[in-house]
């Protein structure tokens, strides 16, 4: 059977079902109409959508590290999350927090926490959702319980997120953060608010407002994908607010490719040259700014 066509129009409503409305029977009659029949938008459906069973490119049980389940306090109650660190350490290691997209902690994003962890980092994946019941099987669920949750206290999480993981035994104290679409808005807001945060890596996340931009202390590495109108419009006024308060910053602009480039579980949406320059710029710029 021939590899279904997906176009851009598919993707862009996927992008906005799953970031705007939320409704799943508009998105299908939407694709069923972009692909001329129910049979093919069933087809086209899972290709949008990120697979679990793509996930692991680092094994959960990899000899090289040391991973488990943790329970810290949170802002205003318990936080759930997965901690990787390697199990060979020479010196004590800069603290990545690793933030989930829209669809809360998910396998997908432990797999990103064991890369991290293998670059040389201790990697902490909070689960957001800790405080409205933990992240559901249901990724439409999730992404319903990531719209509910309120902006000032998911902040005050990844403070104390950061503060578990600069206590650790074995840490350096600096952290550093890195976000992938909701995510990476969260690393946007949590740089305006935490003097403590020494490196900020926000993929396609959404900016800050330009009055918060001061507050920033953070270095700042931003990656873009060319096809996202929907959060690139928000680039330059950020840009401008950066230069205007002096803070250090990069942008990068990914041409030809969509919103969650990075995930390598989404077959239509995932670009394996963006992913793989982006995350050796990433890591790069965390090893400089958390030495």
């Amino acid at each position: 059977m021939d590899k279904p066509h997906i176009t851009q129009a598919m993707i862009d409503a996927y992008d906005e079902y799953t970031h705007l409305t939320l409704d799943r029977r508009r998105f299908m009659e939407r694709l069923t109409a972009l692909a001329g029949s129910g049979a093919a938008a069933a087809a086209i459906a899972p290709l949008l959508a990120a697979g679990s069973a793509s996930a692991e490119t680092v094994a959960s049980d990899d000899a090289r590290l040391l991973a488990k389940e943790v329970i810290y306090g949170g802002g205003s109650g318990e936080m759930k999350g997965y901690l990787v660190r390697p199990k060979e350490m020479a010196a004590p290691l800069g603290g990545v927090i690793v933030i989930h997209e829209n669809r809360g902690l998910n396998a997908h994003i432990r797999d990103v926490a064991r890369r991290m962890a293998l670059e040389g980092f201790i990697a902490l994946a909070p689960d957001f959702l800790s405080p409205a019941g933990g992240t559901p099987d249901d990724e439409d669920k999730a992404r319903e319980m990531i719209g509910k949750l309120d902006a000032a206290a998911t902040v005050a999480d990844a403070q104390a997120s950061l503060q578990f993981l600069a206590g650790l035994d074995g840490a350096n104290g600096k952290v550093g953060a890195v976000g992938f679409c909701w995510g990476g808005g969260l690393v946007n807001r949590f740089a305006t608010k935490s003097p403590e945060l020494k490196a900020g890596v926000a993929y396609y996340g959404a900016q800050p407002p330009a009055e918060d931009v001061p507050g920033i202390k953070a270095a700042m590495l931003l990656h873009y994908a060319g096809l996202d109108a929907r959060i690139n419009a928000g680039i330059d006024a950020y840009r401008t607010a950066l230069e205007a308060n002096g803070k250090t910053f990069e942008i990068h602009m990914y041409d030809g490719v969509n919103h969650a480039f990075n995930n390598d579980t989404s077959a239509a949406r995932y670009d394996k040259a963006a992913a793989d320059l982006a995350w050796r710029r990433t890591v790069d710029f965390l090893k400089t700014n958390l030495a």
